[in-house]
C-alpha cells in the first residue's frame, strides 16, 4: 500500500484528489496540505512513499517546495500536477525539481494510480519525457553541455557490452541500483561498478544525462506500463 500526502493551492482539487483516491484499496491517505512551506513538517512526520503536488497559477512555488521535499527527504517521490501536462518547459523544471512523475491536472483517476504505484516502487515515469518530448531532451543535454563545458556529450569512448546494456535499459526505466541489483541477481556494488562504466563510455557525468544520449542513439526504448 502507498502512502500519499496531497498538496494543492486550490482546496476543492485537493479534495477531489482525496475523494479519488480514497476508494483505491491500495492507498493510504497520509495528509493533505495547502501549497505553502507549511507542508514540511507533516510530511517529515508522516513520511509518506508519494507527495502529489499540484498548481495552476503557481508553478514556481511548486517547484521550490519539490526541491525543498527532496533536500529533507530524498526517498519520497513527487508526482507534479500542472496545467494540462503537455507543456515543454514545465516539464524540463519539473525534471531539474527531481520529480519522479509530470502529469497535467485533467490526469483520470486510473492513471494517477498508476504514476502512484509506479512512484512508490522507486520508478521515475517522468524518465518516458525524455522519448517523447525531444525539446525537453535537448534541454537537458544543454544545461549538462553548459554545467560540464564538454566535447561532444553524444561521442562514445568504447561500446556498451551486454551486461550494461541492460543495466542502462533499467536505468531508463527509473530503476534505482538496489532494484537493478535483485533483478539481475548480483551485488549493489556490481551495479554502480556498472554504471560508473556506462557514464564513462558515454561521457556523461549524471544518470539522466546517460538516459538522454542513450534515447537520443537509439540504445534504449521506454514503454509505458
Amino acid at each position: 500500500m502507498a502512502k500519499v500526502f496531497i498538496v494543492d493551492e486550490q482546496p476543492m482539487y485537493r479534495q477531489g484528489i482525496r475523494a479519488a483516491l480514497g476508494r483505491m484499496a491500495d492507498v493510504e491517505i497520509a495528509g493533505d496540505a495547502d501549497l505553502t512551506e507549511a507542508i514540511l513538517a507533516p510530511i517529515d512526520s508522516v513520511m509518506p512513499d508519494v507527495v502529489i503536488m499540484g498548481a495552476d497559477t503557481a508553478f514556481a512555488e511548486c517547484l521550490r517546495l519539490c526541491r525543498a521535499v527532496k533536500v529533507r527527504a530524498p526517498s519520497v517521490s513527487i508526482i507534479v500536477l500542472s496545467g494540462d501536462g503537455q507543456q515543454d518547459e514545465q516539464a524540463f523544471q519539473a525534471i531539474k525539481a527531481q520529480a519522479s512523475a509530470f502529469l497535467g491536472r485533467n490526469v483520470s483517476p486510473d492513471e494517477l494510480s498508476r504514476a502512484i504505484a509506479r512512484c512508490a516502487r522507486g520508478e521515475h515515469p517522468i524518465n518516458e519525457t525524455l522519448a517523447t518530448r525531444p525539446r525537453v531532451a535537448e534541454q537537458i543535454l544543454k544545461q549538462f553541455h553548459e554545467l560540464s563545458r564538454e566535447k561532444e556529450t553524444a561521442s562514445f569512448m568504447s561500446p556498451l557490452t551486454p551486461k550494461e546494456m541492460e543495466v542502462l535499459q533499467y536505468m531508463a526505466q527509473g530503476f534505482l541500483n538496489k532494484q537493478i541489483a535483485d533483478k539481475l541477481d548480483v551485488t549493489e556494488q556490481t551495479i554502480k561498478n556498472h554504471i560508473t562504466s556506462i557514464l564513462r563510455k558515454l561521457n556523461a557525468n549524471a544518470r539522466t544525462q546517460a538516459v538522454v544520449i542513450a534515447i537520443k542513439k537509439g540504445l534504449v526504448v521506454l514503454t509505458k506500463d
